[in-house]
C-alpha cells in the first residue's frame, strides 16, 4: 500500500515548513529518513563521522536506478523538512543552504511520507533517478557545490502563521568532487502525478535535526574503503565531505525544467 505525504513551499510570507525539536529531547532519534530504490528497496547505508543532531552516511548507486527519499515522523508533533538533493531543493529547484525560510514538506505527527522526485508544478514531480554528473539536474545549472549529496533539515513548528504546501494524492490528503566519469548525480526523470495544496507553518529558528546521505558507485565506495571486502585493495582516501551553512536567497516558485529537456 503506497504511502501519502505532502508538501510545502516557503517564501518571504509563503512557506513550506517542517517541525521537530533538538537533541535536547532526543527528537533526531524519533525521525527516520531512508533512500529506497523502486528496484532494491531500502538502501544499506553506511555510516560516517554521526553525532547527535547530524547524522551521515553513504549508500551505493546504481545507474538509472529510480529511487525516493522516505520520512517517517514517530514523534507526537508535526514537523517541517527541507530536502535537497544534489544542492538544490527538490521543490524550487533553487540552490539549498537547508534554510528555514526555504521551501518545505510538513509531516504530521506518526506519519510516514516518501518524496520521489523534483516538484515541477504543484499536481506533478519528476521522478529522482542515479545517473552520471553530466546528465544530473544540478548540472544544469552549473552547480556542482554539493553533488552526489541527500541533505535533509528537520524544523519543529513554532506557531501556524504562515502558508505552505500540503501533498496530495488520488484525491487524499498526503499523509505522510572526483572526476566527473566516476561519480554520479540525481536527474530529472518522467513526470508523475502529485497534487499538493497550501497548509500553514511556522518553522523554529534552527533546525532540530539533520542527516547527509552520500551517494556513489559502488566501485567508488569500494576505492574509499567505505564498503569493504570489494575483492580488490582500495586507496587510503578522505571518507568526510562538507556542507554548506552560508544565508541564502529564494522565490516562491518550482522546480524548473533543465535547459537540456526544454530544447528537446
Amino acid at each position: 500500500m503506497k504511502t501519502f505525504r505532502k508538501l510545502l513551499l516557503i517564501v518571504p510570507l509563503l512557506m513550506l515548513a517542517l517541525g521537530s525539536t533538538a537533541q535536547a529531547d532526543g527528537l533526531y532519534n524519533k525521525i527516520d529518513i531512508r533512500v529506497i530504490s523502486d528496484d532494491r528497496g531500502k538502501l544499506r547505508e553506511y555510516p560516517v563521522d554521526s553525532h547527535g543532531k547530524t547524522q551521515r552516511s553513504y549508500i551505493a548507486a546504481r545507474e538509472g536506478e529510480r529511487y525516493r527519499i522516505r520520512v517517517r515522523n514517530r514523534s507526537g508533533q508535526r514537523i517541517g523538512l527541507v530536502i535537497a538533493v544534489d544542492g538544490r531543493n527538490i521543490i524550487t529547484g533553487r540552490k539549498s543552504w537547508l534554510e528555514r525560510k526555504e521551501a518545505k514538506y510538513v509531516l504530521d505527527p506518526w506519519e510516514t511520507a516518501e518524496y520521489e522526485g523534483w516538484r515541477s508544478s504543484r499536481n506533478r514531480v519528476n521522478r529522482f533517478y542515479f545517473t552520471d554528473i553530466d546528465d544530473s539536474y544540478a548540472d544544469a545549472w552549473g552547480d556542482h557545490s554539493a553533488m552526489g549529496v541527500i541533505a535533509v533539515a528537520v524544523y519543529r513548528e513554532k506557531e501556524p502563521e504562515h502558508y505552505g504546501y500540503r501533498q496530495k494524492r488520488d484525491g487524499m490528503i498526503a499523509r505522510s568532487e572526483a572526476a566527473r566519469s566516476s561519480s554520479a548525480g540525481t536527474g530529472f526523470g518522467e513526470s508523475e502525478w502529485s497534487p499538493a495544496h497550501k497548509v500553514h507553518f511556522h518553522p523554529r529558528k534552527k533546525p532540530a535535526y539533520r542527516k547527509f546521505i552520500k551517494y556513489e558507485w559502488r566501485r567508488t565506495l569500494c576505492r574509499k574503503g567505505v564498503i569493504r571486502h570489494c575483492g580488490h585493495h582500495h586507496d587510503d582516501g578522505n571518507r568526510f565531505w562538507d556542507d554548506d551553512d552560508r544565508d541564502y536567497g529564494w522565490d516562491d516558485d518550482f522546480a524548473p525544467y533543465p535547459w537540456r529537456l526544454r530544447q528537446r
